[in-house]
């Protein structure tokens, strides 16, 4: 059997940054979801994005479900989101008992689309938020989408759970809209092996979600909640990992540019294959290289030979509106995003791959080019 290259797995620091932070978690009996590591961790992280305050969740889900009801989210209200994502950035949606219309791709972002929204708020002008996602890494072209949700005066949500590292016109993903999230799941470009981050500039709205975060138990003696709670706090371990791994997340960005460019080097001149679109006001963190296939060579087939080879890869994400349990919800689009899953593959970018692993991988996907 060959080595094993996965799509994207941990990656932890070769300093052993994660194990002091664990080490103390363990010397000072704090385990519990409290502690040092969770307080700084909130601290170092909203101070590396530029958000004024976070909090540590133990999902990017349970962040958005939080951000959701921080926005007044709830039973009825409509909620735009992007089809072209993973079903995480939908289901909390759900979880408000809220309904959402989703909003179709453009190719120049693979994001959502200013013109699909701008469609969906004539269609649909009472809504409680738009959640934006930045795909893979990259950037949603926020200033459109900042001026067309400030003309409705609706909030924005953005999902940033894949963009960690990555900015739009200098500044971090995650940090335009009134909440931000991260994840820190093991595929993620840092990983903590499960968590997630709320960011906000409202410090009162980070307070209020802690509190929801920890069983929404009153300040009393006894135990005493008046409001519906949830058990979404970060651990003090894991939030031990989290502090280490965002020490070399400069590190890990810019071996996932390498990746990408090694990809794009090696495999741009191939007949019928495009590259997921890098703006100029788009500096990505390029968390998974991905391609779309228009020739003789289809993605199944890439992937497939990936496999038989022990290499890890997928399919673009299936849009939400295709899906068997959102079908029944609008959706506001053309084709874009049923295409781009329809021709698109994301090829491996794990952080651990060496220049002969990157050669391994371009020898099969030639290969391909060459029996056709």
């Amino acid at each position: 059997m060959n080595k094993r290259i996965f799509l994207s797995s941990p990656h932890m620091s070769d300093e052993g940054y994660e194990m002091q932070y664990v080490k103390e978690a363990f010397d000072t009996n704090w385990i519990a979801p409290l502690g040092e590591n969770v307080n700084e961790f909130e601290n170092e992280l909203a101070a590396r994005v530029g958000s004024k305050a976070a909090a540590a969740l133990s999902s990017g889900t349970g962040a958005l479900h939080l951000a959701l009801r921080a926005a007044g989210v709830g039973e009825g209200d409509i909620v735009f989101c992007p089809t072209l994502t993973f079903s995480a950035t939908a289901n909390p949606i759900i979880y408000q008992n809220a309904t959402p219309v989703f909003i179709d791709s453009n190719y120049e972002t693979w994001n959502m689309c200013p013109k699909a929204l701008e469609e969906a708020f004539e269609k649909h002008p009472k809504v409680k938020a738009v959640i934006v996602v930045h795909l893979y890494g990259l950037s949603a072209d926020m200033d459109k989408i900042l001026e067309i949700c400030k003309n409705h005066n609706v909030p924005i949500i953005e999902d940033a759970a894949e963009s960690l590292g990555g900015y739009y016109k200098g500044k971090q993903t995650g940090t335009f809209g009134d909440y931000g999230i991260f994840s820190f799941n093991g595929n993620k470009i840092i990983t903590t092996s499960g968590g997630g981050m709320l960011v906000s500039n409202n410090e009162e709205r980070i307070a209020k979600v802690r509190f929801w975060a920890t069983q929404s138990r009153d300040k009393a003696r006894h135990y005493q909640h008046s409001e519906l709670g949830f058990n979404y706090r970060m651990s003090n371990v894991v939030a031990g990992i989290g502090r280490g791994q965002l020490k070399v997340l400069t590190q890990r960005v810019e071996k996932k540019r390498e990746i990408y460019e090694f990809y794009k080097r090696e495999l741009v001149g191939l007949d019928g294959v495009k590259f997921m679109p890098v703006n100029e006001w788009d500096k990505p963190n390029y968390w998974l290289s991905s391609i779309t296939l228009t020739g003789k060579v289809k993605p199944i087939e890439i992937m497939k030979a990936l496999e038989d080879e022990n290499i890890e890869s997928r399919p673009i994400w299936k849009p939400m509106h295709l899906q068997p349990f959102f079908k029944k919800f609008d959706y506001v689009g053309t084709e874009v995003s049923e295409k781009l899953f329809e021709n698109g593959v994301c090829l491996p970018s794990d952080t651990k791959m060496t220049n002969e692993d990157l050669e391994r991988v371009i020898k099969i996907i030639k290969g391909l080019w060459l029996k056709k």
